[in-house]
């Protein structure tokens, strides 16, 4: 086993036996979470809400409540035997140096590296691929604990001016700031109350375009729901509060704005967007005619249009109208008749995303959940496959239309990032940096299987684990699901899976419905009335690994965070014998209430809302909170959330916990460990996820009994 592997003297095994016997006894004195006397009348339906309190997570009581939450919490975990070493190992396999694949501006190129254990990526600039360059922008500068993130950036057409936006303790929230890059000299420049934009520069450089909401109030902007997102253009070296308004929509407050520029940095393209749905509007207005007005190119929510590229005024668009798995159609906005013609059609695989390099089309499609990659004349004629190293996801291939080099990252399961060089015009990957990790990938193996779900639906799963196991039921084994708004789980190159898979665990990931990885049909098979088949297809991979004698219910782990954490709470509550441990992260766990905070509202597309008589019955009869069933024997359970999360509120995750712990019968623990100054992941700096990720593999070893 790991332990034993890492050189930890039988001694101390003796040790680590006697004080996992003292844990097992432990009897869990949860904290005291008080009642109010709150009901809801829901068509009808009388649905109490005693924990309503803990949804604002400022209050005295919260803020007590949080204390001996996490007091409970990390008292458990620093007493697991298995922790340290997990943190040391984790630590270890962390510490190597990670790049992003360059993107090229100016005759620059510019790419992120980590040396290891920096708490953030550091931003670089380089003459040519070749040379090492110098920090652009470093922001481990920040912040001295890391908790101050990067949050997107946007370079000039001639690499002379960056803007780049910053996030606090991992809130959605963010703002912009501008530098020069040859001199690293901070510009004035300050943009303020962002949330899902980034900016767009005009050609010229002379300014960008980018979305905002009002201001929001300081005290409660992380709870708050987010309306009235605005279109405007700033003009570098003016004051914020002489923006240009470009586009608003006073008369539907939830619709979502963002508009870019077009390469050639001739047109104007704003999409407008409803909630998470795909299903996307477009408008467009010329740039180089002086007060153009602003016309509708898509004015329905029926269809998604992704803009891929131009020449002139003919566009074209990656699409699912008419083609569920995607195509891609063109259309001359200056063209008395407005035809929409088809370029390349729909394939037996699922279209997921298309550059234009070279005046050439690069698709990405995904064939059973993994990266196929094809290369097309812009007539739509088929030119050649990119040949990949294996079964895995490949990302990158940026680049303007007359670029004919690109880069591309391909990862798997056991297959760290490697930067291969792209020649377009020959077809030669070349390989340019492969990640260095302490780990041997021949030691492990990939297998993609198909099982049934409850109604006969084949759905695909991918199963990783060290050579050579035994099938005898005995694995620990940990099986992460999503299923949901369109996104597919492909295989992806994971440090922190390596000290799990090395322990000799088995990592599982299924396909749910909900997700993306067969179109917008299987997207639409897990949403609203149909959500209960994410979780029939989750369950039954379960049942798939216990009856293929990989593991047995009480070594069975399952994870899931955001969607994934309500995939985990509402099976967790359907079937709670399946399994030995539950890991569910930032999930929505409180469905007739979500809609009201933050960015919920755009949820609806993909969950419906209780707002609606037939929807309210559907999330009722699943939603995590509503479905815990007192005196039941739960199994272990670890609750993981973020005072600081804005996108999921942290309230579900303490509604859930409060809830859960005092319906436990059983004595495995149930517990909720809150992380502070963090939010619902993205930019979360390399100590915590690392601090993270060793309280984790310790509650799973314990409660699995993996010694």
């Amino acid at each position: 086993m790991s332990l034993r592997l890492r050189g930890i003297f039988p001694a101390f095994l003796v040790l680590t036996l006697l004080v996992q016997g003292i844990i097992a006894q432990q009897s869990f004195d949860y904290p005291k979470s008080k009642k109010v006397d709150q009901v809801d009348d829901y068509h009808g339906t009388k649905v109490a809400d005693p924990y309503r309190w803990l949804e604002d997570p400022d209050s005295s009581d919260s803020r007590s409540w949080i204390e001996a939450q996490n007091k409970l919490t990390f008292s458990y975990l620093k007493q697991l035997p298995q922790r340290k070493a997990l943190e040391e190992r984790l630590t270890e396999l962390w510490n190597y140096e990670r790049y992003s694949a360059p993107f090229k501006e100016g005759g620059k190129y510019f790419y992120f590296k980590n040396d290891g254990l920096q708490n953030q990526s550091v931003l670089y600039v380089a003459e040519s691929p070749d040379d090492p360059g110098r920090v652009l922008l470093d922001p481990n500068k920040f912040s001295k604990d890391g908790t101050i993130a990067l949050s997107g950036l946007s370079i000039t057409e001639d690499g002379k001016t960056l803007a780049y936006g910053i996030s606090k303790g991992g809130s959605d929230w963010r703002e912009f700031k501008f530098m020069d890059i040859d001199s690293g000299r901070e510009l004035p420049d300050h943009l303020r109350h962002i949330k899902f934009s980034g900016v767009s520069w005009t050609k010229d450089g002379k300014g960008v375009y980018y979305s905002r909401f009002p201001e929001p109030n300081e005290d409660t902007k992380l709870e708050d729901a987010n309306f009235h997102r605005k279109l405007y253009y700033h003009e570098l070296g003016t004051a914020q509060s002489e923006d240009k308004l470009i586009y608003e929509r006073p008369d539907d407050p939830k619709l979502g704005i963002s508009g870019f520029v077009t390469d050639d940095g001739e047109w104007l393209l704003i999409y407008l967007s409803d909630g998470t749905s795909r299903k996307n509007q477009v408008y467009y207005q010329s740039l180089t005619l002086k007060d153009a007005p602003i016309v509708p190119l898509i004015d329905k929510f029926e269809n998604q249009f992704s803009y891929i590229g131009n020449d002139g005024a003919v566009f074209y668009f990656e699409t699912d109208k008419d083609a569920p798995l995607g195509r891609v159609v063109s259309v001359n906005l200056l063209a008395r008749t407005r035809v929409w013609n088809e370029v390349i059609p729909q394939a037996e695989e699922t279209l997921r995303g298309i550059s234009f390099i070279n005046n050439q089309f690069v698709a990405n499609y995904l064939k059973d959940a993994y990266t196929q990659i094809k290369i097309f004349n812009k007539d739509g004629s088929f030119v050649r496959n990119v040949e990949l190293p294996g079964i895995g996801s490949a990302g990158g291939f940026g680049g303007k239309k007359d670029d004919s080099e690109t880069f591309y990252t391909f990862s798997s399961y056991n297959a760290p990032p490697t930067i291969y060089r792209y020649d377009m015009k020959s077809g030669k990957s070349t390989l340019f940096r492969r990640a260095e990790v302490d780990f041997d990938p021949d030691a492990f193996e990939v297998k993609q299987v198909f099982y049934p779900s409850k109604d006969g639906t084949k759905i695909p799963m991918f199963i990783v684990h060290k050579k050579g196991i035994k099938l005898d039921g005995t694995n620990p084994t940990l099986l992460y699901g999503y299923g949901g708004f369109n996104i597919p789980m492909t295989p992806g190159f994971s440090t922190s899976r390596l000290v799990w898979l090395e322990m000799g665990g088995v990592y599982a990931v299924a396909n749910l419905r909900g997700g993306g990885e067969y179109g917008e049909k299987w997207h639409q098979a897990g949403t609203k009335l149909k959500k209960q088949n994410v979780f029939d297809d989750f369950i039954s991979a379960a049942e798939y690994l216990i009856e293929n004698d990989y593991t047995s219910s009480d070594k069975l782990a399952i994870q899931g965070g955001s969607n994934g954490g309500l995939l985990v709470g509402a099976v967790l509550n359907q079937r709670p014998d399946l399994f030995g441990a539950a890991l569910p992260a930032v999930g929505v766990m409180d469905m007739l209430r979500f809609h009201k905070f933050t960015i919920g509202w755009a949820w609806v597309s993909d969950y419906g809302s209780s707002e609606n008589p037939e929807e309210f019955k559907a999330l009722y009869a699943y939603s995590p909170i509503h479905n815990i069933k007192k005196g039941t024997e739960y199994p272990a359970v670890l609750i993981t959330t973020a005072d600081h999360d804005d996108r999921v509120v942290p309230a579900h995750s303490f509604k859930y916990a409060a809830t859960i712990q005092e319906a436990q019968a059983g004595d495995a623990p149930v517990l909720i460990r809150i992380e502070t100054d963090a939010g619902h992941g993205a930019g979360k700096p390399t100590s915590k996820i690392i601090e993270e990720l060793a309280d984790t593999y310790a509650f799973l070893m314990h409660n699995l009994g993996v010694e």
